[in-house]
Parts: C-alpha cells; structure tokens; sequence
C-alpha cells in the first residue's frame, strides 16, 4: 500500500512540474531623449557642470522581474535558510551592502553580518518593516523576518553612502536580470499574470501574459520616466 501511495505521489508531482513554463526575456533603461540630445552642449564642459554626473541608462542593473499578486495557493515556501545579505567594506572610502537589491519571498528571514572592523547600524522606515538593528560589529549577526510585500528601504545611521533595497514579493516567481540584462522564471503555473519589472529609479512596467501549460513566453521591457503624472 505505501508503494502505491508513494507512485501516485510521483505521478501526481511529475505532472504538475510538466504542467509549468518559462517566463524570459530582457529588460533595460532608457532616459528621456532631450536630456540625451543636451549632453554634448557645450555647458557641460563648464567648470559649472563638468562634474555633474549623468545617469547612464545602459549600464543599469539591479533590474527585478515578477509576476504581481498571489498565485495560486502560493504553496511554496521561503527558504529554510536565511538569505544572506552581506557587508562589505570599499577600501577607505567606507562601507556598502551586497547585493544592493535583494528581491524576496514574504516571509523570509534576512541576515545581516557585518564583517567589517566598524560598527554599523542597520534600519529602515519603510512602511512594509520598520526596524533598528542598533550597533554591532562581527562576530554578531542579526536578522529581520520581513513578512509583509513592498519596498523596503535600508539605510546604516553612520555611513552615507550604505543604502540596499529589499522587495518583498507575494509570489516565488520572480527574478533578477544578469550583468546581460537577461531574466527567467521557470516553473510558472498556466494562467494569465500580470508581469512587472521593476528598478529602484523608474516607474515600473507592467505586461499581461499568459502562460501555457508548457513552453515559453518571452517578454521584453524597456523602462523609462513614463505614465506618471505631468505639471
């Protein structure tokens, strides 16, 4: 009878894996081209504005593509380990976190070493978690279980330029775009879904697509300052 029972098992997972796709495609920046067209004015080679710094659209990362809402019965769960944000130092110039966006599952728990000589003080006012790890240095490790989907901004009271974000997401469909640009979700249940990918300094952009039980779908974004409101 157990043999039975664990075959029908089997059975049953192999054909809820084949019964998935695969969401892929690119996703990338670009500015407004007027403020492209002005960059080689003469006025940025004043002493005025020469060291003003330009956003370089094509060299943007840290880009997150997912799938928005709950799907299904969101029977998957975080993971059983805590996802491991680290810090680092850079040189003398002070300190940093890695990775600078952490895209997440709601839920899961979140680590915060500092493997630096310095203290730090870890903290957010985000409204989806708020929290103060107060000072510590290594060997201490603190954590933040964030269970609630948004943007979660993190700062460190003592250092300027230490800034992440962390997005809690609803779903475990979800993916951040390699140093190409590129992203994938495997394993996405059929049905129709409202697709986003998102950055930290743009509106996000959203696609409705349907996934078939097998194959891929393919979806490519290219995000900009649009569809906000005008003044």
């Amino acid at each position: 009878m157990k043999t039975i029972l664990t075959v029908l098992l089997l059975a049953t997972a192999a054909r809820t894996s084949a019964q998935a796709g695969t969401l892929l495609g690119t996703v990338q920046a670009q500015g407004k081209t007027e403020a492209q067209d002005e960059s080689g004015s003469g006025a940025y080679a004043s002493r005025k504005y020469k060291f003003a710094e330009r956003v370089n659209y094509a060299d943007m990362r840290d880009f997150v593509v997912y799938i928005k809402g709950p799907v299904g019965t969101n029977a998957a769960l975080p993971p059983s380990k805590p996802v491991i944000v680290s810090t680092t130092r850079i040189l003398q110039e002070g300190a940093t976190f890695t990775p600078h966006v952490l895209p997440i599952l709601a839920g899961t728990t979140v680590e915060w070493p500092n493997n630096d000589q310095i203290f730090h003080n870890v903290f957010s006012v985000s409204e989806p978690k708020q929290f103060d790890l107060l000072l510590y240095k290594a060997p201490v490790v603190k954590s933040v279980t964030f269970d609630k989907a948004g943007r979660v901004d993190v700062f460190c009271s003592i250092h300027a330029n230490m800034h992440c974000v962390v997005l809690v997401l609803e779903n475990p469909y979800f993916a951040t775009a390699d140093d190409h640009n590129h992203y994938s979700i495997s394993n996405v249940p059929p049905g129709t879904y409202q697709l986003t990918a998102w950055h930290e300094r743009m509106p996000p952009q959203v696609k409705e697509i349907t996934v078939p039980a097998t194959g891929d779908v393919k979806a490519d974004f290219v995000l900009g300052i649009t569809n906000l409101p005008k003044y």
